[in-house]
Protein backbone atom coordinates (compact mmCIF):
# COMPACT_ATOMS: atom_id res chain seq x y z
CA UNK A 1 0.00 0.00 0.00
CA UNK A 2 2.89 2.33 0.71
CA UNK A 3 4.20 1.93 -2.81
CA UNK A 4 0.79 2.74 -4.22
CA UNK A 5 0.49 5.84 -2.06
CA UNK A 6 3.86 7.11 -3.20
CA UNK A 7 3.28 6.45 -6.90
CA UNK A 8 2.02 9.96 -7.80
CA UNK A 9 5.44 11.34 -6.83
CA UNK A 10 6.91 9.38 -9.73
CA UNK A 11 4.67 10.96 -12.32
CA UNK A 12 6.49 12.98 -14.91
CA UNK A 13 6.48 16.72 -14.13
CA UNK A 14 5.97 19.51 -16.58
CA UNK A 15 8.33 22.45 -16.91
CA UNK A 16 7.76 26.01 -18.12
CA UNK A 17 8.92 26.64 -21.67
CA UNK A 18 11.55 29.12 -20.48
CA UNK A 19 12.89 26.98 -17.62
CA UNK A 20 15.04 23.87 -17.38
CA UNK A 21 14.24 20.62 -15.63
CA UNK A 22 16.08 19.79 -12.39
CA UNK A 23 19.65 18.79 -13.18
CA UNK A 24 19.50 15.00 -12.56
CA UNK A 25 16.28 14.62 -14.55
CA UNK A 26 17.67 16.82 -17.26
CA UNK A 27 20.58 14.52 -18.08
CA UNK A 28 18.70 11.27 -17.51
CA UNK A 29 16.02 12.56 -19.85
CA UNK A 30 18.70 13.44 -22.40
CA UNK A 31 20.03 9.88 -22.11
CA UNK A 32 16.58 8.54 -23.04
CA UNK A 33 16.42 10.88 -26.05
CA UNK A 34 19.94 9.95 -27.18
CA UNK A 35 19.11 6.24 -26.89
CA UNK A 36 16.02 6.69 -29.08
CA UNK A 37 18.07 8.69 -31.59
CA UNK A 38 20.79 6.05 -31.59
CA UNK A 39 18.26 3.34 -32.45
CA UNK A 40 17.30 5.23 -35.59
CA UNK A 41 20.84 6.15 -36.61
CA UNK A 42 22.15 2.61 -36.27
CA UNK A 43 19.23 0.97 -38.06
CA UNK A 44 19.36 3.46 -40.92
CA UNK A 45 22.76 2.08 -41.97
CA UNK A 46 23.16 -1.26 -40.19
CA UNK A 47 22.15 -3.35 -43.22
CA UNK A 48 24.92 -1.88 -45.38
CA UNK A 49 27.30 -4.65 -44.30
CA UNK A 50 24.64 -7.22 -43.43
CA UNK A 51 22.88 -7.10 -46.82
CA UNK A 52 24.96 -9.81 -48.57
CA UNK A 53 24.49 -12.20 -45.61
CA UNK A 54 20.76 -11.49 -45.61
CA UNK A 55 20.55 -12.12 -49.35
CA UNK A 56 22.46 -15.39 -48.96
CA UNK A 57 19.93 -16.56 -46.38
CA UNK A 58 16.62 -15.17 -47.64
CA UNK A 59 17.38 -14.56 -51.33
CA UNK A 60 16.35 -11.50 -53.31
CA UNK A 61 17.81 -9.36 -56.09
CA UNK A 62 20.46 -6.63 -55.92
CA UNK A 63 17.59 -4.13 -55.97
CA UNK A 64 16.38 -5.84 -52.80
CA UNK A 65 19.69 -4.97 -51.15
CA UNK A 66 19.05 -1.32 -51.92
CA UNK A 67 15.48 -1.54 -50.64
CA UNK A 68 16.65 -2.92 -47.29
CA UNK A 69 18.23 0.48 -46.76
CA UNK A 70 16.13 2.74 -48.98
CA UNK A 71 12.83 1.24 -47.76
CA UNK A 72 13.61 2.26 -44.19
CA UNK A 73 14.71 5.78 -45.08
CA UNK A 74 11.87 6.30 -47.58
CA UNK A 75 9.23 5.21 -45.07
CA UNK A 76 10.80 7.47 -42.47
CA UNK A 77 11.01 10.42 -44.84
CA UNK A 78 7.33 10.07 -45.74
CA UNK A 79 6.20 9.60 -42.14
CA UNK A 80 8.32 12.31 -40.53
CA UNK A 81 6.09 15.22 -41.50
CA UNK A 82 3.11 13.55 -39.88
CA UNK A 83 5.22 12.37 -36.94
CA UNK A 84 6.28 15.91 -36.11
CA UNK A 85 2.69 17.12 -36.10
CA UNK A 86 1.53 14.20 -33.93
CA UNK A 87 3.88 15.36 -31.19
CA UNK A 88 2.35 18.83 -31.29
CA UNK A 89 -1.18 17.38 -31.19
CA UNK A 90 -0.87 14.71 -28.50
CA UNK A 91 2.27 15.59 -26.54
CA UNK A 92 5.88 14.81 -27.45
CA UNK A 93 6.53 12.38 -24.63
CA UNK A 94 3.44 10.26 -25.35
CA UNK A 95 4.21 10.10 -29.08
CA UNK A 96 7.88 9.26 -28.45
CA UNK A 97 6.89 6.33 -26.22
CA UNK A 98 4.41 5.03 -28.82
CA UNK A 99 7.07 5.33 -31.51
CA UNK A 100 9.60 3.44 -29.37
CA UNK A 101 7.20 0.58 -28.69
CA UNK A 102 6.30 0.26 -32.38
CA UNK A 103 9.96 0.40 -33.39
CA UNK A 104 10.86 -2.43 -31.01
CA UNK A 105 7.97 -4.60 -32.25
CA UNK A 106 9.12 -3.99 -35.85
CA UNK A 107 12.69 -4.93 -34.83
CA UNK A 108 11.39 -8.29 -33.56
CA UNK A 109 9.58 -8.77 -36.87
CA UNK A 110 12.86 -8.14 -38.72
CA UNK A 111 14.83 -10.40 -36.40
CA UNK A 112 12.49 -13.36 -36.96
CA UNK A 113 11.77 -12.76 -40.67
CA UNK A 114 11.42 -16.00 -42.65
CA UNK A 115 11.37 -14.38 -46.09
CA UNK A 116 12.83 -11.33 -47.78
CA UNK A 117 9.32 -9.91 -48.15
CA UNK A 118 8.70 -10.21 -44.41
CA UNK A 119 12.01 -8.49 -43.71
CA UNK A 120 11.19 -5.64 -46.07
CA UNK A 121 7.81 -5.17 -44.37
CA UNK A 122 9.62 -5.08 -41.04
CA UNK A 123 12.13 -2.51 -42.30
CA UNK A 124 9.39 -0.26 -43.67
CA UNK A 125 7.51 -0.57 -40.36
CA UNK A 126 10.70 0.35 -38.50
CA UNK A 127 11.02 3.45 -40.65
CA UNK A 128 7.43 4.50 -40.03
CA UNK A 129 7.73 4.22 -36.25
CA UNK A 130 11.13 5.93 -36.33
CA UNK A 131 9.31 8.79 -38.06
CA UNK A 132 6.96 8.93 -35.08
CA UNK A 133 9.64 9.06 -32.38
CA UNK A 134 12.54 11.02 -33.90
CA UNK A 135 10.81 14.41 -34.46
CA UNK A 136 9.96 14.57 -30.76
CA UNK A 137 13.61 14.58 -29.71
CA UNK A 138 14.49 18.22 -30.46
CA UNK A 139 11.31 19.50 -28.82
CA UNK A 140 11.85 17.34 -25.72
CA UNK A 141 15.36 18.70 -25.36
CA UNK A 142 13.89 22.20 -25.39
CA UNK A 143 11.36 21.09 -22.75
CA UNK A 144 14.13 19.64 -20.57
CA UNK A 145 16.79 22.33 -20.88
CA UNK A 146 14.79 25.51 -21.42
CA UNK A 147 17.01 28.32 -22.66
CA UNK A 148 20.10 26.16 -22.22
CA UNK A 149 19.06 23.74 -24.96
CA UNK A 150 22.14 24.64 -27.04
CA UNK A 151 24.35 22.73 -24.57
CA UNK A 152 22.31 19.58 -25.06
CA UNK A 153 22.39 19.85 -28.85
CA UNK A 154 26.18 19.57 -28.63
CA UNK A 155 25.74 15.99 -27.40
CA UNK A 156 24.09 15.10 -30.71
CA UNK A 157 27.27 15.83 -32.67
CA UNK A 158 29.40 12.96 -31.37
CA UNK A 159 26.40 10.63 -31.40
CA UNK A 160 25.43 11.34 -35.00
CA UNK A 161 29.04 11.38 -36.12
CA UNK A 162 29.78 7.91 -34.78
CA UNK A 163 26.37 6.29 -35.30
CA UNK A 164 26.10 7.31 -38.97
CA UNK A 165 28.97 5.00 -39.86
CA UNK A 166 28.99 2.73 -36.78
CA UNK A 167 25.98 0.77 -38.05
CA UNK A 168 27.95 -1.25 -40.61
CA UNK A 169 30.76 -1.85 -38.11
CA UNK A 170 28.39 -3.08 -35.40
CA UNK A 171 26.69 -5.29 -37.99
CA UNK A 172 29.99 -6.87 -39.00
CA UNK A 173 30.96 -7.63 -35.42
CA UNK A 174 27.56 -9.11 -34.56
CA UNK A 175 27.36 -11.26 -37.68
CA UNK A 176 30.86 -12.62 -37.10
CA UNK A 177 30.10 -13.31 -33.42
CA UNK A 178 26.94 -15.24 -34.44
CA UNK A 179 25.50 -14.95 -30.93
CA UNK A 180 23.34 -18.00 -30.15
CA UNK A 181 23.34 -18.80 -33.87
CA UNK A 182 21.39 -15.65 -34.74
CA UNK A 183 23.78 -14.46 -37.48
CA UNK A 184 22.50 -11.34 -39.21
CA UNK A 185 19.29 -11.41 -37.15
CA UNK A 186 21.19 -10.12 -34.11
CA UNK A 187 21.56 -6.67 -35.74
CA UNK A 188 17.82 -6.18 -35.24
CA UNK A 189 17.41 -8.03 -31.95
CA UNK A 190 20.11 -5.87 -30.32
CA UNK A 191 17.58 -3.01 -30.47
CA UNK A 192 15.60 -4.59 -27.63
CA UNK A 193 17.93 -3.84 -24.69
CA UNK A 194 18.78 -0.35 -25.97
CA UNK A 195 15.13 0.37 -26.62
CA UNK A 196 14.16 -0.90 -23.16
CA UNK A 197 16.52 1.65 -21.58
CA UNK A 198 15.10 4.47 -23.70
CA UNK A 199 11.54 3.38 -22.92
CA UNK A 200 12.04 3.10 -19.15
CA UNK A 201 13.82 6.43 -18.80
CA UNK A 202 11.42 8.10 -21.21
CA UNK A 203 8.31 7.06 -19.32
CA UNK A 204 9.54 8.14 -15.89
CA UNK A 205 11.80 11.09 -16.65
CA UNK A 206 10.73 13.02 -19.73
CA UNK A 207 8.42 16.02 -19.14
CA UNK A 208 4.82 15.60 -20.26
CA UNK A 209 4.31 18.96 -21.93
CA UNK A 210 0.71 19.77 -22.76
CA UNK A 211 -0.43 19.26 -26.37
CA UNK A 212 -1.02 22.36 -28.45
CA UNK A 213 -4.79 23.03 -28.74
CA UNK A 214 -6.61 23.41 -32.04
CA UNK A 215 -4.26 21.29 -34.16
CA UNK A 216 -5.46 18.71 -36.65
CA UNK A 217 -3.67 16.27 -38.93
CA UNK A 218 -3.37 17.16 -42.63
CA UNK A 219 -3.89 13.70 -44.08
CA UNK A 220 -4.26 15.04 -47.61
CA UNK A 221 -0.89 16.74 -47.42
CA UNK A 222 0.70 13.57 -46.06
CA UNK A 223 -0.78 11.55 -48.93
CA UNK A 224 0.44 14.03 -51.56
CA UNK A 225 4.01 14.24 -50.27
CA UNK A 226 4.17 10.46 -49.74
CA UNK A 227 3.07 9.89 -53.32
CA UNK A 228 5.65 12.35 -54.62
CA UNK A 229 8.50 10.73 -52.69
CA UNK A 230 7.49 7.24 -53.85
CA UNK A 231 7.29 8.39 -57.49
CA UNK A 232 10.81 9.77 -57.17
CA UNK A 233 12.57 6.91 -55.41
CA UNK A 234 10.91 3.72 -56.65
CA UNK A 235 12.11 3.96 -60.27
CA UNK A 236 15.62 4.93 -59.15
CA UNK A 237 15.96 1.73 -57.14
CA UNK A 238 14.17 -0.66 -59.52
CA UNK A 239 14.83 0.95 -62.90
CA UNK A 240 18.31 -0.42 -63.68
CA UNK A 241 17.43 -4.03 -62.87
CA UNK A 242 14.24 -3.82 -64.97
CA UNK A 243 16.04 -2.23 -67.92
CA UNK A 244 14.56 1.25 -67.43
CA UNK A 245 11.09 0.65 -68.93
CA UNK A 246 9.12 3.72 -70.02
CA UNK A 247 7.11 3.91 -66.83
CA UNK A 248 10.22 4.58 -64.74
CA UNK A 249 10.81 7.82 -66.66
CA UNK A 250 7.10 8.64 -66.38
CA UNK A 251 7.20 8.18 -62.60
CA UNK A 252 10.27 10.39 -62.25
CA UNK A 253 8.64 13.08 -64.35
CA UNK A 254 5.38 12.82 -62.41
CA UNK A 255 7.16 13.30 -59.06
CA UNK A 256 7.95 16.93 -59.93
CA UNK A 257 4.37 18.25 -60.29
CA UNK A 258 3.18 16.12 -57.35
CA UNK A 259 5.81 17.58 -55.00
CA UNK A 260 5.07 21.04 -56.40
CA UNK A 261 1.37 20.45 -55.67
CA UNK A 262 2.28 19.64 -52.07
CA UNK A 263 4.12 22.96 -51.72
CA UNK A 264 1.20 24.91 -53.18
CA UNK A 265 -1.32 23.00 -51.04
CA UNK A 266 0.59 23.79 -47.83
CA UNK A 267 0.83 27.48 -48.68
CA UNK A 268 -2.90 27.67 -49.42
CA UNK A 269 -3.81 25.95 -46.16
CA UNK A 270 -1.65 28.37 -44.19
CA UNK A 271 -3.09 31.45 -45.93
CA UNK A 272 -6.65 30.26 -45.29
CA UNK A 273 -5.97 29.74 -41.60
CA UNK A 274 -6.22 25.95 -41.71
CA UNK A 275 -3.62 23.74 -40.05
CA UNK A 276 -1.00 22.61 -42.55
CA UNK A 277 1.28 19.59 -42.34
CA UNK A 278 4.23 21.95 -41.96
CA UNK A 279 4.54 25.38 -40.38
CA UNK A 280 5.24 27.52 -43.43
CA UNK A 281 6.54 30.27 -41.13
CA UNK A 282 9.78 28.30 -40.76
CA UNK A 283 10.67 29.16 -44.34
CA UNK A 284 11.02 32.79 -43.32
CA UNK A 285 14.07 31.75 -41.25
CA UNK A 286 17.25 31.89 -43.28
CA UNK A 287 18.96 29.32 -41.09
CA UNK A 288 16.20 26.81 -41.74
CA UNK A 289 15.70 27.22 -45.48
CA UNK A 290 19.44 27.22 -46.17
CA UNK A 291 19.84 24.28 -43.83
CA UNK A 292 17.34 22.17 -45.76
CA UNK A 293 19.30 22.72 -48.96
CA UNK A 294 22.57 21.83 -47.27
CA UNK A 295 21.14 18.75 -45.53
CA UNK A 296 19.66 17.43 -48.79
CA UNK A 297 22.95 17.44 -50.67
CA UNK A 298 25.18 16.54 -47.73
CA UNK A 299 23.24 13.52 -46.44
CA UNK A 300 22.46 12.35 -49.96
CA UNK A 301 26.19 11.93 -50.55
CA UNK A 302 26.88 10.30 -47.18
CA UNK A 303 23.94 7.86 -47.35
CA UNK A 304 24.74 6.59 -50.84
CA UNK A 305 28.51 6.45 -50.40
CA UNK A 306 28.25 4.51 -47.11
CA UNK A 307 26.09 1.81 -48.69
CA UNK A 308 28.27 1.43 -51.78
CA UNK A 309 31.52 1.13 -49.82
CA UNK A 310 30.05 -1.80 -47.90
CA UNK A 311 28.80 -3.45 -51.10
CA UNK A 312 32.14 -2.89 -52.85
CA UNK A 313 34.14 -4.50 -50.05
CA UNK A 314 31.91 -7.58 -49.78
CA UNK A 315 30.44 -8.18 -53.21
CA UNK A 316 33.31 -6.71 -55.20
CA UNK A 317 36.34 -7.84 -53.19
CA UNK A 318 34.79 -10.82 -51.43
CA UNK A 319 35.40 -9.60 -47.88
CA UNK A 320 33.46 -11.14 -45.04
CA UNK A 321 31.26 -8.96 -42.85
CA UNK A 322 33.88 -8.65 -40.10
CA UNK A 323 36.74 -7.78 -42.45
CA UNK A 324 34.57 -5.20 -44.20
CA UNK A 325 33.60 -3.62 -40.89
CA UNK A 326 37.23 -3.48 -39.75
CA UNK A 327 38.19 -1.86 -43.06
CA UNK A 328 35.53 0.81 -42.47
CA UNK A 329 36.49 1.33 -38.81
CA UNK A 330 38.80 4.32 -39.53
CA UNK A 331 35.73 6.10 -40.92
CA UNK A 332 33.97 5.79 -37.55
CA UNK A 333 37.11 6.66 -35.61
CA UNK A 334 37.53 9.78 -37.72
CA UNK A 335 33.88 10.76 -37.13
CA UNK A 336 34.33 10.40 -33.38
CA UNK A 337 37.51 12.49 -33.34
CA UNK A 338 35.95 15.04 -35.68
CA UNK A 339 32.96 15.52 -33.41
CA UNK A 340 35.32 16.46 -30.58
CA UNK A 341 37.19 18.90 -32.80
CA UNK A 342 33.91 20.38 -34.02
CA UNK A 343 32.61 20.80 -30.48
CA UNK A 344 35.76 22.72 -29.54
CA UNK A 345 35.86 24.95 -32.61
CA UNK A 346 32.20 25.66 -33.33
CA UNK A 347 31.59 28.22 -30.52
CA UNK A 348 34.33 30.43 -31.96
CA UNK A 349 34.25 29.62 -35.66
CA UNK A 350 30.56 28.82 -36.22
CA UNK A 351 29.85 28.12 -39.89
CA UNK A 352 33.56 28.02 -40.75
CA UNK A 353 33.71 24.62 -39.07
CA UNK A 354 31.43 23.26 -41.81
CA UNK A 355 33.86 24.37 -44.49
CA UNK A 356 36.83 22.95 -42.61
CA UNK A 357 34.99 19.65 -42.27
CA UNK A 358 33.97 19.57 -45.93
CA UNK A 359 37.58 20.27 -46.94
CA UNK A 360 38.69 17.26 -44.91
CA UNK A 361 35.99 15.13 -46.56
CA UNK A 362 37.12 16.29 -50.00
CA UNK A 363 40.72 15.41 -49.26
CA UNK A 364 39.65 11.94 -48.22
CA UNK A 365 37.46 11.42 -51.28
CA UNK A 366 40.05 12.69 -53.73
CA UNK A 367 42.61 10.34 -52.17
CA UNK A 368 40.20 7.43 -52.57
CA UNK A 369 39.47 8.45 -56.16
CA UNK A 370 43.20 8.25 -56.95
CA UNK A 371 43.55 4.91 -55.15
CA UNK A 372 40.59 3.43 -57.02
CA UNK A 373 42.23 4.43 -60.30
CA UNK A 374 44.96 1.81 -59.98
CA UNK A 375 45.19 -1.49 -61.83
CA UNK A 376 44.31 -3.49 -58.73
CA UNK A 377 42.24 -2.94 -55.62
CA UNK A 378 44.09 -1.02 -52.88
CA UNK A 379 44.95 -2.93 -49.72
CA UNK A 380 42.54 -2.39 -46.79
CA UNK A 381 45.20 -0.67 -44.68
CA UNK A 382 45.98 1.81 -47.45
CA UNK A 383 42.36 3.04 -47.37
CA UNK A 384 42.57 3.96 -43.69
CA UNK A 385 44.03 7.51 -44.02
CA UNK A 386 41.46 8.57 -46.62
CA UNK A 387 38.54 7.07 -44.71
CA UNK A 388 39.76 8.74 -41.52
CA UNK A 389 39.89 12.13 -43.25
CA UNK A 390 36.40 11.63 -44.62
CA UNK A 391 35.04 10.63 -41.22
CA UNK A 392 36.90 13.45 -39.47
CA UNK A 393 35.19 16.01 -41.67
CA UNK A 394 31.77 14.41 -41.15
CA UNK A 395 32.14 14.54 -37.39
CA UNK A 396 33.15 18.20 -37.43
CA UNK A 397 30.02 19.10 -39.38
CA UNK A 398 27.50 17.22 -37.25
CA UNK A 399 28.27 19.19 -34.07
CA UNK A 400 27.34 22.75 -35.18
CA UNK A 401 24.98 21.89 -38.04
CA UNK A 402 21.69 21.30 -36.21
CA UNK A 403 22.25 24.15 -33.77
CA UNK A 404 22.69 26.51 -36.71
CA UNK A 405 19.59 25.21 -38.49
CA UNK A 406 17.07 25.12 -35.63
CA UNK A 407 18.44 27.92 -33.45
CA UNK A 408 16.03 30.56 -34.79
CA UNK A 409 12.85 28.47 -34.49
CA UNK A 410 10.04 29.29 -32.09
CA UNK A 411 8.63 26.70 -29.69
CA UNK A 412 5.43 26.22 -31.70
CA UNK A 413 7.47 25.55 -34.86
CA UNK A 414 9.75 22.88 -33.41
CA UNK A 415 7.58 19.79 -33.95
CA UNK A 416 6.69 20.49 -37.56
CA UNK A 417 10.11 21.90 -38.45
CA UNK A 418 12.00 18.98 -36.87
CA UNK A 419 9.87 16.51 -38.79
CA UNK A 420 10.40 18.37 -42.05
CA UNK A 421 14.16 18.66 -41.50
CA UNK A 422 14.49 14.97 -40.67
CA UNK A 423 12.28 14.17 -43.67
CA UNK A 424 14.64 15.99 -45.99
CA UNK A 425 17.60 14.29 -44.34
CA UNK A 426 16.14 10.80 -44.65
CA UNK A 427 14.72 11.45 -48.11
CA UNK A 428 18.13 12.66 -49.26
CA UNK A 429 19.78 9.57 -47.78
CA UNK A 430 17.26 7.31 -49.55
CA UNK A 431 17.82 9.20 -52.79
CA UNK A 432 21.59 8.86 -52.35
CA UNK A 433 21.25 5.12 -51.75
CA UNK A 434 19.07 4.75 -54.84
CA UNK A 435 21.23 6.93 -57.11
CA UNK A 436 24.72 5.84 -56.04
CA UNK A 437 23.64 2.22 -55.60
CA UNK A 438 22.22 2.25 -59.12
CA UNK A 439 25.42 3.82 -60.45
CA UNK A 440 27.51 1.13 -58.77
CA UNK A 441 25.43 -1.77 -60.09
CA UNK A 442 25.32 -0.20 -63.55
CA UNK A 443 29.07 -0.82 -63.76
CA UNK A 444 29.25 -3.98 -61.67
CA UNK A 445 27.21 -7.19 -61.70
CA UNK A 446 27.28 -9.99 -59.14
CA UNK A 447 30.03 -12.37 -60.24
CA UNK A 448 32.22 -9.74 -61.87
CA UNK A 449 35.83 -9.56 -60.77
CA UNK A 450 37.47 -7.05 -58.43
CA UNK A 451 38.74 -4.97 -61.36
CA UNK A 452 35.18 -4.28 -62.53
CA UNK A 453 34.09 -3.43 -58.98
CA UNK A 454 37.06 -1.06 -58.69
CA UNK A 455 36.01 0.88 -61.79
CA UNK A 456 32.42 1.14 -60.55
CA UNK A 457 33.62 2.29 -57.13
CA UNK A 458 35.72 5.01 -58.72
CA UNK A 459 32.67 6.34 -60.58
CA UNK A 460 30.68 6.47 -57.33
CA UNK A 461 33.53 8.25 -55.57
CA UNK A 462 33.59 10.86 -58.34
CA UNK A 463 29.91 11.61 -57.77
CA UNK A 464 30.51 11.78 -53.99
CA UNK A 465 33.22 14.38 -54.65
CA UNK A 466 30.79 16.43 -56.73
CA UNK A 467 28.12 16.33 -54.01
CA UNK A 468 30.65 17.41 -51.39
CA UNK A 469 31.71 20.36 -53.53
CA UNK A 470 28.07 21.39 -53.91
CA UNK A 471 27.67 21.09 -50.12
CA UNK A 472 30.67 23.39 -49.69
CA UNK A 473 28.91 26.07 -51.73
CA UNK A 474 25.54 25.51 -50.04
CA UNK A 475 27.11 26.05 -46.61
CA UNK A 476 27.69 29.73 -47.43
CA UNK A 477 23.92 30.21 -47.26
CA UNK A 478 23.83 29.32 -43.55
CA UNK A 479 24.21 31.93 -40.77
CA UNK A 480 27.74 32.39 -39.49
CA UNK A 481 26.71 31.47 -35.94
CA UNK A 482 23.90 29.45 -34.39
CA UNK A 483 21.23 31.67 -32.90
CA UNK A 484 21.19 29.38 -29.86
CA UNK A 485 24.65 30.54 -28.92
CA UNK A 486 23.39 34.04 -28.34
CA UNK A 487 21.21 33.03 -25.36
Amino acid sequence: MTAVAEQPALQTPTYPADAAAPLPRRWLGLLAILAATLLNLLDASIVNVAAPAIRGDLGGSVATLQWLSAGYTLAMAIGLLTGGRLGDMYGRKRVLVIGLIGFLIASVLCGFAVSIEMLLIGRITQGLFAAVMVPQCFGLIRDLFGREFGKAYAAFGPLIGVATIAGPIVAGLLIDADLLGTGWRSIFLMNLPLGAVALALGIWILPAAAPMPGLTLDLRGALIVGTGMALLLYPLVEGRELGWPWWTSAMLAASVPVLALFTVDQMRRSRSGRVALIETSVFAKRSYTSGIGFVTVFFGGIGGFSLVVGLYLQMGLGYGALRASITMAPWAIGAFLGSGVGAGLSPKLGRKVLHIGLTSMLLGLVTLFVQFGGASAPAPLSLAPALTLYGLGMGMIFVPLFGIIVGELEDHEIGSASGLLESFQQGAAALGVAALGTLFFSGFAVGDGPEVALTAMRSVTGVAILLTVVSFGAAFGLPEQAAAQEH
